[in-house]
């Protein structure tokens, strides 16, 4: 990565940030006494000079712009009528005059509020009133635009760092799974670096807990939710046990309403309407008894030899949300599968990704196609498969979500 250049060695955390005397040219300049053939004169020496500072008693006062100057007196007479008069004819008596102490964020915005000509002719930078140089408004863009990559190349650093710890957090839950049914397959892909979809597998015994869920949101904000939503779950499957997911999908209901200030329907927290959506299914191998409770997700199962997806609708009630009543409860449903029934389960990132030659979402029905198509397959395959379906209905169409869906074969 290239060195940082000087005016943003400064720009780091807790350092000095970059200021206008930073910026600060040292250029020629004319005392308020002094003749438009001296202004003259230095133009003709200077011929990259777009301005040239007025200066009374040390203080500066206004700004020769070249062009302004050198048109008005080309004009008839101009000459001969104000070359040897003093320099304030043309000059500028109000430009834009800075402290070398103010920052480059209030600078940028009292440039912008000064208009085009403080970016065309520049500014005079001062220090205690006192005379010191002039800054550039190409100079300022590009101090402006390089200080925002600074601060885009930290940002993304934390938030890679951040993908870390999200993926650390969820390696122990696919490590259970893969511990818990051999015959399974898990999908996770962020729509941004860190993303709003989690998953959770705890096993037993006797069986194992499984829960994908979606929080509001991707990116960081959704990442957030991951760790206030996938920590309540873990405690409550502490204090419950992992065999009654409607009784855990109600407790991290009452833990969200409650850190978030979400409660009885009022939002104590500005802006704060967060939670989840999930589906949690317990899963006895012996019996081969899977118990679900879905929020706005839901369950495809296909029995070997059926002709079509059965789907195990979850309720129309999000976890955690404003308008989900703290006392809400969910209802565990119970289905006991054939041998060989392929299990699958999705976030709505899948279901709701747009694409296809007008545009709409993948829908529920074409998972259930690529379902029934892969039935032979084993999980991994039929995952593969389905990614590979979304990937050309979705063609040139931008990804909308996270992706998180799961396959076992019971």
């Amino acid at each position: 990565m290239p060195e940082l250049p000087a005016y943003l060695q400064d720009c780091r955390p807790r350092f000095r940030q970059p200021s206008a005397g930073d910026m600060c040219v040292e250029v020629p300049w004319m005392a308020v006494e002094e003749t438009n053939e001296k202004v003259m004169e230095i133009f003709s020496e200077h011929k990259d000079l777009v301005s040239l500072p007025v200066v009374e008693k040390g203080r500066p006062i206004g700004l020769i712009n070249r062009d302004i100057f050198m048109s008005e007196m080309s004009k008839p007479y101009r000459w001969e009528i104000y070359g040897r008069k003093n320099c304030i004819a043309f000059m500028d008596k109000a430009p834009l005059i800075v402290d070398a102490e103010m920052g480059i964020e209030e600078l940028t915005f009292k440039t912008v509020e000064y208009g085009e000509k403080a970016l065309s002719d520049g500014f005079i930078v001062a220090r205690e009133g006192s005379f010191v140089g002039v800054g550039h408004g190409l100079q300022l863009m590009r101090v402006v635009a390089e200080l925002q990559a600074a601060r885009n190349r930290q940002v993304m650093h934390s938030i890679e760092y951040a993908s870390v710890i999200q993926r650390s957090m969820l390696r122990a839950s696919r490590d259970a799974l893969v511990q818990a049914q051999a015959d399974a397959d898990l999908v996770w892909e962020p729509r941004d670096v860190v993303g709003g979809d989690f998953y959770q597998f705890t096993a037993m015994p006797d069986g194992w807990f499984a829960t994908v869920a979606d929080c509001t949101g991707h990116g960081v904000p959704g990442a957030f939710m991951t760790l206030i939503a996938s920590s309540t779950l873990g405690k409550a499957i502490e204090q419950y046990g992992p065999r009654d997911p409607a009784q855990l999908l109600g407790s991290v209901n009452r833990s969200i309403k409650q850190m978030l200030g979400q409660m009885d329907g009022q939002d104590d927290t500005p802006g704060s309407d967060d939670g989840l959506d999930a589906a949690c299914f317990w899963y006895a191998p012996a019996t081969r008894e899977l118990r679900f409770a879905g929020a706005n997700l839901s369950l495809f199962v296909l029995p070997p030899g059926a002709e079509a997806v059965q789907v195990v609708a979850g309720e129309r009630k999000g976890v955690g949300y404003v308008d989900s009543p703290i006392d809400h409860c969910w209802t565990t449903r119970t289905v006991v599968l054939e041998p060989g029934s392929l299990v699958f389960v999705t976030t709505d990132g899948l279901i709701d990704q747009v694409g296809g030659p007008k545009a709409i979402t993948f829908g529920k029905r074409r998972i259930q196609e690529v379902i029934v198509a892969q039935r032979g397959q084993n999980p991994a395959q039929l995952n593969a498969a389905m990614q590979q379906a979304l990937q050309a209905w979705q063609g040139t169409h931008q990804r909308r979500d996270d992706l998180t869906f799961f396959c076992f074969r019971a």
